[in-house]
């Protein structure tokens, strides 16, 4: 057993799709990066849910009601604590796309000092997946506002070189991946985050690839928005997280009208709730918020350090794994210390999606595609690339029955 692994047998035996066979074979579920499974105890907590307490939440004064809201507030403490937050400063969205859409929207109507107009910069970076590109897009569409963006080096790293004349004090919002989806690639928060505030800009961290795997303390992070989302670390698909500091949401103007939102209406004007119903329009996503509060409670009991130590670990047999396969050429970082637990790969002159099928005819699921990231493709020159991913149930055997299926799919097309 390798040093630093978590038990998965016992782990495993709350996921209860792990145990299926695909083509006649057991399932080696290698796309967490994409989706993650969900433990029963997920699964138990939407259906009691369901069965027992569903009513709408926050007006109703009837029982159910009331246990709804106690359930559906539970889950917003149970996050703000894993985030190390107030309460006030977790938002309810469908998914980190809608998080940082939210932002994107709110910055081209917000009043000075944070409106983005037509002489301001937005600042993203190459690397990232499509939802961090296309909101910040329109942005400066709408607004007339410049695009620009850290490119990336060979090896898959943030080139951080010319960073004084990427972020200027022109630059209105700086938005990046803490990790990448496709690179794995982890970028110096720190210092990326500090020069933009050193200019007066605002800072939003897209988090999908590190929430599930690692502690998140927005307090240490010192950005101003986080995003990430529940169907990633364990929770149900439909529920995504924003985090943002209390006095920017407090200035900043609604995003969606409608019920729960407003504190009082007439038909000339509109006042607001308090953060943060101020971004919650409408009937929220109870059942999923439940859901990822029992997510939550998974993790946490397992704790994020012993998970980043397994993934670590495990990232690392892997690589030492993927070099007896000839013609693989991995892309971005080649040690662990230097990536998340995603490992993005072609193989000789064989489609990924070739290399995809093959694979799950031995049982092994795995991401073919660019994956929503088109650029990075771009910019390493191929078409896409097979994507193998890690989570707190993976195993080293699955990371040998992927190997043994990359031998296959060369003796294949051999």
């Amino acid at each position: 057993m390798l040093p630093g692994l978590l038990d998965t047998d016992a782990i495993r035996k709350d996921f209860p799709i792990l145990d299926r066979e695909v083509n006649g074979r057991k399932l080696a579920f290698l796309d967490s990066a994409a989706s993650s499974q969900r433990p029963r105890q997920v699964i138990d907590a939407m259906s009691q849910y369901y069965e027992r307490h569903h009513a709408n939440v926050h007006r109703g004064v009837h029982t159910l009601a009331e246990e709804a809201t106690a359930l559906y507030e539970g889950a917003r403490d149970k996050i703000a604590a894993f985030i190390n937050a107030p309460r006030e400063e977790v938002i309810f969205t469908k998914n980190v796309s809608e998080s940082i859409n939210l932002v994107a929207n709110l910055l081209g109507t917000a009043d000075e000092p944070y409106r983005v107009g037509p002489d301001d910069e937005i600042v993203i970076t190459e690397m990232e997946h499509h939802s961090n590109i296309v909101p910040w897009q329109l942005l400066a569409q709408r607004t007339g506002a410049t695009l620009k963006w850290f490119r990336l080096d060979d090896e898959g790293h943030l080139d951080l070189s010319d960073i004084e004349s990427v972020i200027t004090d022109k630059a209105k919002i700086v938005a990046f991946s803490v990790a990448s989806n496709v690179l794995g690639t982890r970028p110096p928060l720190e210092q990326i985050i500090r020069r933009a505030h050193d200019v007066g800009a605002l800072t939003l961290l897209d988090a999908a690839q590190l929430a599930p795997h690692a502690p998140l303390d927005v307090q240490a992070l010192g950005a101003d928005f986080v995003g990430f989302t529940g169907h990633k670390m364990l929770g149900p698909t439909g529920i995504g997280i924003l985090w943002g500091r209390q006095e920017l949401l407090q200035d900043l103007p609604p995003f969606l009208g409608g019920g729960e939102m407003i504190e009082t209406v007439t038909m000339e004007q509109s006042t607001f709730a308090p953060v943060p119903y101020k971004y919650e329009a409408g009937t929220p996503p109870i059942a999923e918020a439940i859901g990822l509060g029992a997510a939550v409670d998974y993790l946490q009991s397992i704790g994020m350090e012993r998970i980043a130590e397994h993934e670590h670990a495990l990232t690392a047999y892997a690589l030492e794994r993927l070099k007896e396969v000839e013609d693989l050429r991995l892309i971005g970082p080649t040690t662990a210390e230097e990536r998340g637990a995603v490992l993005s790969f072609t193989l000789g002159d064989i489609h990924p999606h070739d290399v995809g099928q093959v694979l799950d005819e031995q049982g092994v699921a795995v991401r073919v595609g660019h994956h929503c990231a088109r650029p990075v493709c771009l910019r390493y020159g191929i078409p896409a690339t097979t994507r193998a991913s890690f989570y707190l149930y993976s195993t080293p055997a699955e990371v040998d029955a992927l190997v043994d299926g990359l031998q296959t799919v060369r003796r294949f097309f051999a």
